[in-house]
């Protein structure tokens, strides 16, 4: 596999990790001690926090914001505009009216498995975790977990029914469409 390609207005912080094969593209922000997985595409405005973990072959449309907390596992795709979330209670100051900082808040861990995907728009609530091969629908608010296979939108998303790792419709969880069964 080749080499990672890191467009010139792009920033990847020194301590971050990117894959061989993984291309990021303008004004992309990978900060530190975030790691990349191989063949992944990182594009164009796309906030990868510090810490975060992307698997393999990953897909992260235009204005995607991955925040601390969140995991990746290989074949996710983000759509454009998408975010992940990291903080339940956010607030700009403590009680007191001071800012708050580093130690102020608690990372919320937020786990999106395998082939899953996050349509355009879509929020995703830290703490939760998204189901392998999963589907989210442009503009879903994510509050809960979601099943494998599962397929949620609206605001607050909610089941609406399940999918196939193609992506496909399909009549309950684990089930594959057609298509895939005859191996196409």
């Amino acid at each position: 596999m080749s080499e990672a390609f890191v467009h010139p207005t792009a920033e990847v912080e020194p301590s971050a990790v990117v894959g061989p094969g993984t291309r990021v593209w303008r004004h992309a922000q990978v900060r530190a001690g975030a790691r990349v997985g191989a063949g992944c595409i990182v594009g164009k405005g796309v906030f990868v926090d510090a810490g975060v973990v992307i698997g393999a072959r990953c897909k992260l449309q235009n204005g995607a914001l991955v925040y601390r907390g969140a995991t990746l596992e290989e074949g996710v795709f983000v759509g454009p505009g998408a975010i992940v979330t990291n903080d339940r209670v956010p607030r700009a100051v403590n009680p007191d009216g001071s800012p708050k900082g580093e130690a102020d808040w608690e990372v919320g861990r937020t786990l999106v498995r395998r082939g899953a995907s996050l349509g355009a728009g879509a929020v995703v609530v830290a703490g939760v975790t998204i189901g392998a091969w999963a589907m989210v629908g442009a503009g879903a608010v994510v509050t809960r977990d979601v099943p494998d296979h599962g397929l949620v939108v609206g605001n607050p998303a909610r089941l609406v029914g399940w999918v196939c790792r193609c992506g496909r419709r399909v009549a309950g969880a684990g089930m594959t469409c057609e298509r895939c069964e005859a191996g196409g």
